[in-house]
């Protein structure tokens, strides 16, 4: 699809921001490859929306050493577990500011008032700010929030008590998260509350993190300045810049000609333009990250193990890897990635194509056509993805169409179960195993919409209640191996790749630690 001429004419202004800006000192320009879907983060699952939001311009309650899954203190100093895992008792930081801008000026410091309306606007379906999210919340509701927070209440201005309805072990790295452990502005909310504007929160964001929000144009451009009076230091950059560069060739250009010095979720097959390149580098990584192939398990003959094991068979992943991701990805047989504890890595990885065929016949499968749904743009190029699924499983006598929409568009429909089949990538958000399962194949995240597959299946959601149960960490191993066997067994979901995620960094750029969790993290970044 060509761009219209408004979206050329944005695209052209970013480019002319983004040259005038990039050499200016202190400004850091990142090549970002599609728009967020909003800026308030708790309605959002996207690692795009992550990266414009996420830790850009708010804190959690706890957080991540960086490069690491490790919980450190975040917004919470310390905390205390009660002996039952009932009650987690949280003591928070002083003298945490909120973001001063032309909508809001705050009265004052970060405290438990900010921790309380941040989790109960989101769990509470009575809450005034509850309805005024449009999305609603895809991630809280698929990692089962709603039915474990009983109640969040404050001891004293800089202490929160949250109470639980059964023990959680992965509670405290669930609040380092950036859907789930993120604080909101109370009085900001209030504010906009009274004036009838809630749902201002997605659009004109305040928080306390590194970047303060200062304008937003669609699909070109995101500005942000440096939080001068952040609690952790202020950021070694005055000016970030998104500049979003929706063509995988003109985010090349742009990064050899030096108006971005960043370029996120670099696309396989435009790295090696670099390879000769004194002042571009490509910096690799293996992030808690699995592409995956999810079929609708509610939908007429998607629901029969025998035709999904038929489509894992029929698919040709080494073909895929090589086509798809330029080799810079490993085939994937389990659901969670080696990198990931707990990976099972005894599964067999399967591919017959007569055996398939075999198996279709025994389906009843009648010929219908089957919707495949894929992205418009992100890290691969999805139209080749769904062209070779496509292809090879026209072989075993399947016909599949492929549709393709927009990355927020996909999400929406696939999550309320509009597809019979599309395929995605999730990556970690917290280095558990329970944050890989349950968020995408528990019954919890079917109601929610982030369960692709439509997968409710009880003997799985009693392994992911004892896995979030069980303290011992090699119990849980356990427990999540069994997880990733009934997966594969049941064809829940068929992994397709391992993905090595890729960002390309100008020389002048020091300080960029690659994430596990597949984000990107600018606030200890500095130029030369």
């Amino acid at each position: 699809m060509k761009p219209s001429l408004s979206s050329t004419a944005l695209l052209a202004s970013a480019l002319a921001l983004g040259a005038a800006s990039a050499h200016a000192a202190g400004t850091l320009t990142v090549c970002t490859e599609n728009s967020p879907d909003g800026f308030d983060i708790a309605q959002y699952e996207s690692a795009v929306t992550n990266d414009a939001a996420g830790r850009t311009l708010y804190d959690q309650l706890l957080a991540f050493k960086r490069g690491t899954t490790e919980v450190v203190p975040g917004l919470a100093e310390k905390w205390e577990v009660s002996p039952d895992g009932m009650t987690y008792t949280f003591s928070l930081r002083r003298g945490v500011k909120f973001h001063t801008t032309a909508w809001f000026k705050p009265t004052r410091d970060l405290n438990a008032d900010d921790v309380i309306w941040s989790v109960n606007r989101i769990n509470d379906k009575k809450h005034p700010a509850y309805a005024a999210a449009r999305n609603g919340y895809v991630y809280w509701e698929g990692m089962g929030m709603s039915s474990l927070i009983k109640s969040v209440t404050k001891v004293d201005p800089y202490t929160v008590r949250f109470t639980l309805t059964r023990p959680e072990t992965p509670f405290l790295a669930d609040m380092a998260m950036e859907p789930l452990g993120s604080v909101f502005s109370a009085e900001y909310g209030e504010q906009l509350q009274k004036s009838g504007k809630l749902e201002q929160l997605n659009t004109q964001p305040i928080g306390s993190g590194p970047f303060v929000f200062k304008s937003y144009q669609k699909d070109a451009i995101i500005r942000y300045t440096a939080n001068t009076a952040y609690w952790g230091g202020a950021p070694k950059v005055d000016n970030l810049i998104f500049a979003i560069t929706h063509d995988p060739n003109v985010r090349v250009q742009r990064l050899k000609a030096g108006e971005c010095l960043v370029g996120t979720n670099m696309k396989p097959e435009t790295v090696s333009t670099f390879d000769n390149d004194p002042n571009v580098r490509i910096l690799r990584n293996s992030p808690l990250l699995t592409a995956y192939i999810a079929p609708n398990m509610k939908h007429k003959f998607l629901s029969d193990k025998r035709f999904r094991e038929a489509l894992a068979l029929a698919f040709d992943k080494k073909t895929y890897v090589a086509s798809v991701y330029g080799g810079n990805a490993t085939p994937a047989v389990s659901f969670m990635p080696p990198s990931m504890w707990g990976y099972e890595k005894g599964l067999a990885d399967r591919h017959d194509v007569e055996k398939a065929k075999q198996l279709v016949k025994a389906s009843g499968y009648d010929g219908t056509e089957l919707a495949l749904f894929t992205r418009i743009g992100g890290a691969i190029d999805g139209k080749r993805a769904a062209e070779l699924m496509q292809s090879d499983w026209a072989r075993i006598g399947v016909n599949v169409r492929v549709q393709m929409m927009e990355w927020g568009e996909l999400l929406k429909r696939a999550g309320r179960g509009d597809h019979d089949i599309t395929f995605v990538s999730w990556a970690s958000d917290n280095g558990d195993p329970d944050n890989f399962l349950t968020p995408n194949l528990s019954c919890a995240s079917v109601a929610g919409g982030s369960n692709k597959s439509q997968w409710c299946h009880k003997p799985f959601e009693a392994l992911l209640a004892a896995g979030r149960l069980e303290k011992d960490p090699k119990k849980r191993a356990d427990i999540y191996i069994k997880a990733q066997r009934m997966i594969y067994d049941e064809v829940a979901a068929i992994p397709t790749v391992y993905p090595v995620n890729m960002t390309a960094l100008n020389k002048r750029v020091e300080g960029f630690v690659p994430s596990p969790f597949s984000h990107s993290d600018f606030r200890s970044v500095s130029l030369k």
